[in-house]
């Protein structure tokens, strides 16, 4: 008996010391989370470049012209796009806290009789006071300053560190680089530690890579297509900084439901107002045909079934992802949704005859 306790005894302190361990390893690697992450989503996205290299060439050597092709086709890319968005961005909040925007857009609604309509239904409605089009006008202006400052300040903050961003882009190299030659072997270690059955392991890790490459290829070559696009729309029916409006457009691309619609929509409102009917009607049928497009002819041929959330779970998994972690949260979103979801798969199959078997009984 006192062998047993003694037993326990030293297994309970082995597992305080082990948590306390990981605790601490966890706030090594914490700093490096994103870099850690970005380097195995990119190891699964050009693994097939990789094994076509492998044939041909050994493992060092392949690993090494991956990682040439990942810095010319991420790196290079990302600087020169950071470089155009700052300029656009401060270009967007200079005229957004101009009060000639305003002015210019107000001229522009007060030429329709929108408003005076709307103020004759709220008055039959029994409310007397008026709405004015610069109580409506104002959010938009704050908005566009927001939106700029902000996207101004995080592309400034990255090319007046390239420094940081080149270290940081080094480190992720390095990553991949070593994922190649030994992620197997770190990947059957995790295994062996995890104290779960190998097909739940695998099943994590499995959904973990197919909800990041659909995310980063998917979305991301979604979001390029449909930015692009609308960037180029804009640019030839004469709006400003189309540049920006076009990035702006690829990140709302990511979110289901509302997407590139949020600017598309209100665009051929504004032009439909201005009597140019033909491109706002345009600019509509633009939007359906690009959404529809991606959304069910592109993402299903490149992304396929291997990923299936409900639009409303991605949805809030990315607001709550920006909310919590910023830009990073359009990817982190997803991955933690991901989590929960096959955690709770697992625990239907495996774990809840356990906690619940009444309630299993019952089902069966």
């Amino acid at each position: 008996m006192d062998q047993h306790i003694s037993h326990k005894a030293v297994f309970i302190f082995f597992i305080a010391l082990f948590c306390l361990a990981i605790f601490l390893a966890g706030k090594l690697i914490a700093p490096f989370f994103a870099i850690i992450l970005f380097g195995i989503v990119f190891t699964g996205i050009f693994r097939p470049v990789f094994k076509f290299l492998l044939k041909r060439i050994s493992p060092v050597a392949a690993s090494t012209l991956t990682c040439i092709l990942i810095f010319f086709v991420i790196f290079i890319p990302v600087v020169f796009f950071v470089g155009i968005l700052s300029k656009e961005a401060f270009n967007l909040y200079d005229m957004a806290k101009d009060a000639v925007f305003s002015d210019q857009l107000k001229n522009l609604l007060e030429t329709t009789q929108v408003l005076e309509r709307l103020n004759e239904l709220l008055a039959r409605a029994g409310i007397q006071k008026p709405v004015t089009w610069d109580v409506l006008i104002s959010p938009i202006s704050e908005m566009g300053k927001v939106v700029g400052f902000s996207l101004f300040e995080q592309a400034r903050a990255v090319t007046s560190n390239i420094f940081a961003l080149v270290l940081y882009f080094t480190l992720m190299m390095i990553v991949v680089f070593y994922m190649y030659i030994d992620g197997e072997k770190l990947i059957r270690y995790i295994y062996d530690l995890s104290p779960l059955p190998d097909e739940h392991d695998e099943k994590l890790f499995k959904q973990f890579m197919d909800m990041s490459g659909a995310v980063l290829i998917g979305n991301g070559l979604g979001g390029l297509i449909q930015g692009t696009a609308g960037g180029i729309l804009f640019f030839f029916l004469g709006f400003n900084s189309p540049f920006l409006w076009g990035v702006i457009m690829g990140f709302l691309a990511f979110l289901p439901i509302v997407g590139i619609g949020v600017v598309m929509i209100p665009t051929s409102i504004i032009l439909l107002l201005n009597a140019r009917i033909e491109a706002g009607i345009f600019v509509l049928v633009f939007y359906v045909l690009i959404s529809w497009g991606v959304e069910y002819l592109f993402k299903p041929k490149i992304v396929g079934d291997r990923v299936r959330m409900h639009p409303l779970v991605v949805f809030f998994s990315i607001l709550g992802g920006l909310k919590a972690f910023g830009l990073l949260g359009i990817i982190y979103g997803p991955l933690i949704a991901t989590l929960f979801l096959t955690l709770a798969d697992i625990y239907f199959s495996s774990f809840q005859f356990m906690v619940e078997p009444q309630k299993v009984s019952k089902d069966k």
